[in-house]
């Protein structure tokens, strides 16, 4: 029995390790994400889980925890903390991520195919533009901007120049996209 759990463990473990490097060290989890909970040596505690629009997700006895902001890792740890409160040693939780449903880009204006993405890894503007088909003949190409909203719900706006980038130059420009990013072809 304990056989299995170990490799249950190292099989979850691998898989979060393959999360994590296939989405940088950093990849928060995001409203719209499905996560798998895994509690050790507590199959009765472990699930899946939808992240709410709000952030949270709610488990037995652990109660409501909010993901805002939280990689799985730091997801595992406050799950961890809140089921401390009532087993005799904290135990071991790993999450790990089923569906990156969350993790959305928006390409909207003249480009061929406007809409919402749902982005797996790392994406950059030009990948943006090539998931909506390109520009049309009317973009204004030099005119594209990233909306992105800052921690207290602000907006900036951030210039791309696609023609500089298309050329080789400023390829420092083609930045990577945050979840909920806003990529406008005017």
């Amino acid at each position: 029995m304990l056989g299995l759990n170990l490799d249950r463990l190292f099989g979850i473990l691998v898989f979060s390790l393959i999360c994590t490097s296939t989405f940088g060290a950093s990849y928060f989890v995001n409203p719209g994400d499905v996560l798998k909970i895994d509690v050790w040596n507590e199959d009765s505690l472990s699930s899946k889980v939808l992240v709410r629009p709000d952030g949270r997700i709610s488990l037995p006895m652990a109660g409501e925890i909010d993901t805002s902001k939280s990689t799985p890792m730091e997801v595992g740890d406050k799950i961890a903390r809140a089921l401390g409160a009532y087993m005799k040693d904290i135990p071991q939780v790993v999450v790990s991520l089923v569906e990156v449903s969350g993790n959305k880009i928006y390409v909207i204006g003249k480009v061929a195919e406007p809409g919402m993405y749902t982005i797996s890894s790392d994406t950059d503007v030009m990948q943006a533009l090539a998931l909506a088909g390109g520009l049309n003949a009317f973009a204004a190409e030099n005119e594209i901007r990233i909306l992105r909203r800052k921690e207290d719900g602000t907006q900036f706006a951030i210039p791309f120049e696609y023609a500089k980038v298309k050329s080789g130059k400023d390829l420092e420009n083609n930045i990577l996209l945050h979840s909920r990013d806003i990529v406008v072809v005017p």
